[in-house]
């Protein structure tokens, strides 16, 4: 059910939305604990492995080296961006412009203003995960469903609709995939002229004694 404050919101997210969190509402205790500490937690969790994954190529060569320190710029221009869309979209949070009244496990509903679409946690989760593949394929094979299940956890607990998460975690992933390659080329290019600059010079030969 759409109410007048849910106009262009597509009716599929709405029912989904509803689905996920009347499920949620019945899920046990524990869980449902979890579920609100892991949608926060989860992005400490995905920054830790980026750290992990950066950590490894800066043992690396300049090209190493630019990737681990460029990585975490497309994150921050994505969130950047989203923050964006939130303000031209205007988008209000579910669990407040839904007609029908839900009890989410988040507790409370977001404040007016802090808009829905798309989800930030999302769009960082999306973001981490695909810079961390970046860097390391075997910690990157963790960090995507990590993001996955950070992104979902937005709608379980109740403070967005799915296609808030899914937008979200498109537009992390796409400035980490676009942007990232980009970014390090240059920067890797630079180390290795920096580096290049810094190597003492070769002595020269010893000049044969004359006799």
């Amino acid at each position: 059910m759409i109410n007048a404050d849910t106009p262009d919101v597509p009716e599929i997210s709405v029912e989904w939305y509803q689905e996920i969190v009347d499920f949620a509402a019945d899920t046990p205790q524990p869980v449902q604990w979890f579920a609100e500490h892991f949608t926060e937690g989860a992005i400490l969790l995905l920054g830790a492995l980026w750290l992990i994954a950066a950590v490894s190529r800066l043992r690396g060569g300049p090209r190493d080296r630019a990737y681990a320190l460029v990585s975490p710029v497309p994150v921050v221009l994505a969130y950047g961006s989203s923050e964006l869309l939130k303000t031209v979209v205007d988008q209000e949070r579910p669990c407040r412009a839904l007609a029908t009244e839900l009890a989410i496990i988040a507790g409370e509903c977001p404040p007016t203003g802090d808009w829905s679409f798309p989800s930030n946690h999302s769009t960082i989760a999306g973001g981490l995960a695909v810079a961390t593949l970046l860097l390391s394929r075997r910690v990157g094979l963790v960090a995507l469903p990590l993001a996955a299940l950070a992104a979902f956890s937005r709608t379980f607990v109740g403070v967005h609709y799915p296609h808030d998460v899914v937008v979200g975690v498109l537009l992390g992933a796409l400035f980490a995939a676009l942007l990232t390659p980009l970014l390090a080329r240059t920067a890797a290019a630079l180390l290795h002229r920096r580096t290049r600059h810094a190597e003492p010079p070769t002595p020269a030969p010893p000049t044969p004694a004359r006799h």
